[in-house]
């Protein structure tokens, strides 16, 4: 059994659209999420033509998510930051303060969508921010870093719900520790920054934590809770999450790179952080705030 979930941004699902798409599929009943948002019905086999819709509905502003209906609900949840849990990418935030975030940028630009080395760009990067007094940090933190909308509920509802959550980045730990405290997660990792006398020293510590430091982040904390890979959900938008997504039960591409949305079967582009509880079920009566 499969179950097919769309989702659009508050008021954007129109009934007749879900009815009709349940009707030429052959589905079950169309279970109502969240009035005007968010919908999922049962099929018995997965439709030939699912990329064809999918594509047809991105043109109004709908997702659409296939899975199978069995273990959909996940005991784990293991998040990006950059661009994910937040609305920035943190190195560009201080390449900005440190008067070179327009360079720094395009390296990150181009990383994200899998053009250069993770390791090697992130190195590239932060020789450009030597010498920046650690301050800044904090002054980016306070001022530059905003939440990714449904963010807090996501992680409140999987943890009043048992789940454990983890916030994984190829940031830094300056960044992760105070958003993942904010946002209620379990446990943050990411690389360190490296200062001295009160300065960037334009390195981070060993080993960098990248794309595979991502997928051995899943293994461990999952194997800790003696949980299996199916049991997660991860969530990324860059190329250095794609090993994490591929080894997850569900990896959610949101608001991803074309280059990593085209290699995940669960696409959100639409909708919030919130579209990963609706995915695994949850009705927008169920969320918790966080």
């Amino acid at each position: 059994m499969f179950t097919a979930t769309l989702i659009a941004a508050p008021g954007g699902l129109e009934p007749s659209l879900t009815e009709s798409l349940r009707n030429a599929w052959g589905g079950g009943d169309v279970q109502w999420l969240s009035p005007d948002e968010a919908a999922e019905f049962t099929l018995a086999e997965m439709p030939g033509n699912l990329w064809d819709v999918w594509a047809d509905l991105q043109g109004m502003r709908v997702d659409l998510a296939m899975q199978r209906s069995e273990g959909r609900r996940k005991a784990m949840l293991l998040a990006d930051m950059d661009s994910t849990m937040i609305q920035q990418e943190c190195i560009d935030e201080l390449a900005e303060a440190a008067g070179v975030g327009a360079h720094v940028r395009e390296i990150t630009a181009r990383a994200m969508n899998g053009e250069l080395d993770f390791e090697g760009a992130l190195l590239e990067r932060m020789a450009l921010l030597k010498g920046l007094p650690e301050a800044v940090i904090g002054e980016v933190l306070q001022t530059r870093i905003t939440y990714a909308p449904g963010g807090a509920a996501l992680v409140a509802t999987m943890r009043s719900n048992g789940g454990y959550t983890a916030l994984v980045s190829g940031g830094f730990t300056a960044f992760t520790g105070p958003v993942a405290a904010a946002l209620g997660f379990d446990e943050d990792r990411a690389n360190a920054l490296i200062i001295e006398d009160g300065e960037l020293t334009g390195d981070v510590a060993r080993p960098i934590l990248g794309r595979q430091a991502k997928i051995d982040a899943l293994d461990e904390i999952a194997a800790r809770l003696g949980l299996s890979a199916d049991d997660v959900m991860a969530v990324g938008d860059g190329a250095n999450d794609l090993g994490m997504l591929g080894r997850a039960g569900a990896g959610v591409a949101l608001h991803a790179k074309p280059v990593v949305a085209a290699e995940c079967d669960l696409r959100i582009n639409h909708g919030d952080l919130t579209a990963l509880l609706y995915l695994q079920g949850y009705a927008r009566s169920e969320f918790v705030q966080g």
